[in-house]
C-alpha cells in the first residue's frame, strides 16, 4: 500500500471514531458492534495541545521544524512541548493529566496501561530493530549475551529496550534473574557506562549512537531478527475523542516531516545538533538507521503489543494482565 494511501486510511479511519466517540455511541468501523463511549468522556474542545515529547523520534522532528505551530495558531491553538527522558517518565505525565499527545517505543505503553494509564494508540512508524542495542564497553572482553550472566547491565525501567533484553536474554538460553538489572534514565546510565560500573547498556538511538561515536562503545546486540522496535504515536482518550480534527493535523503534519526526514537525514541532523547537544555524525548515523512512514493500528500490530504484554506479566514486571485492544479506538479494533 502506498504511503498516502497508508496516512490517508489512518486520518480517515480516526476522525470517524473521534467524531461518533463525542457522542453517546460509536460505531466500530472495522466490525459491526456498537461499541458504548462512558458517559464521562469529555466533550469540550481544547484550545491547547499539549505535547510530550523524547529528544529523539518523529514528534521531536516535529517540534524542531516549527510547521504544526504555524498549522495550529491559525486555528486558534497553541502548543505546549516538554521534553522527557524517556518513554516510561511520559506515559507517567499522560497519566497525570500534564500532557495530552506523545510518542514511545513499544514497552512503555503496556506499563502504562496496566498501571492505568487512559491512553489510546494513534498510529505508529515502520519497525526500526536496529536502532536499539545491548552495548559494552570498547575494551569489554564479554563477547556474547550468554556471558551476561551475573553482570550488571543498565537500562530505562519500561523503556523499549526493556523487551529486546527480556528476548535477548531468552535466546541467548539465560533468565531475566540471571543478570543484575540497573534502572537508570539514559544520561545516568551513559555515566555508569563509561565509569565502568556497569557491564553493559540497553539503549535507544540516538544515545546508542552518540555511544558508538563518543564513548568507542561495540554493538553486544541490536534488536534485528529479534524485536520489531515501533515508535507509537498515543494520546489520551478524552483528547483523542474531543479533538479530533486537531488530532487529524497532527497526524498530517507527522506524515510530512517523516518524508523529508527519510531523505534529508544530513539536514535533519544539523537542525537537530544544537537543540540535542548531541554532534551531527551520531545524530546522522541515527537518522540511516531508523524506519519512516506513519502506518494505522491494525490486528497484527496489537497481536505484536499483546505478545509483549504476556510476556511483560509471565516475568512480573507487570502487575496484571491487560488487553491491548483496550487501548485502541472503536474504528481500529
Amino acid at each position: 500500500m502506498k504511503k498516502s494511501l497508508i496516512v490517508s486510511f489512518i486520518l480517515s479511519a480516526f476522525l470517524v471514531t473521534t467524531l461518533s466517540g463525542c457522542g453517546s455511541t460509536s460505531t466500530a468501523v472495522s466490525g459491526s458492534t456498537d461499541t458504548k463511549v462512558p458517559a464521562t468522556a469529555k466533550t469540550e474542545k481544547s484550545t491547547t495541545l499539549r505535547i510530550g515529547y523524547q529528544k529523539y523520534g518523529t514528534v521531536n522532528f516535529l517540534k524542531a521544524n516549527g510547521e504544526l505551530d504555524k498549522v495550529l495558531k491559525e486555528k486558534g491553538i497553541t502548543i505546549q512541548w516538554t521534553e522527557f527522558p524517556g518513554g516510561p517518565q511520559l506515559l507517567e505525565a499522560m497519566n497525570v493529566g500534564s500532557i495530552d499527545v506523545g510518542h514511545t517505543g513499544e514497552a512503555p505503553p503496556i506499563f502504562a496501561q496496566a498501571a492505568g494509564t487512559p491512553l489510546v494508540y494513534l498510529g505508529h512508524e515502520p519497525a526500526s530493530p536496529a536502532s536499539e542495542a545491548i552495548l559494552i564497553p570498547e575494551k569489554s572482553e564479554i563477547k556474547s549475551v550468554a556471558e551476561l550472566k551475573g553482570k550488571k547491565v543498565a537500562l530505562n525501567k519500561g523503556s523499549n529496550v526493556h523487551y529486546l533484553l527480556v528476548k535477548q536474554l531468552e535466546k541467548a538460553g539465560l533468565k531475566y534473574e540471571d543478570i543484575q538489572v540497573v534502572f537508570l534514565p539514559p544520561a545516568d546510565a551513559r555515566a555508569a557506562f563509561e565509569k565502568g560500573s556497569v557491564d553493559a547498556w540497553v539503549i535507544w538511538d540516538p544515545f546508542f549512537s552518540a555511544a558508538e561515536t563518543s564513548a568507542k562503545a561495540k554493538i553486544l546486540a541490536d534488536g534485528k531478527d529479534t524485536v520489531a522496535n515501533h515508535e507509537f504515536y498515543l494520546a489520551t482518550r478524552s483528547y483523542a475523542q474531543s479533538n479530533p480534527e486537531t488530532v487529524k493535523t497532527l497526524l498530517e503534519q507527522l506524515a510530512k516531516v517523516d518524508t523529508w526526514s527519510k531523505d534529508h537525514p544530513k539536514e535533519l541532523s544539523e537542525t537537530l545538533s544544537p537543540q540535542l547537544g548531541i554532534d551531527v555524525p551520531s545524530l546522522e548515523r541515527a537518522a540511516k538507521r531508523r524506519t519512516y512512514g506513519i502506518q494505522p493500528i491494525d490486528d497484527a500490530l496489537l497481536s505484536e503489543q499483546q505478545k509483549i504484554a504476556d510476556s511483560f506479566f509471565k516475568l512480573g514486571l507487570i502487575p496484571k494482565e491487560i488487553n491491548v485492544k483496550d487501548a485502541v479506538l472503536p474504528a481500529t479494533k
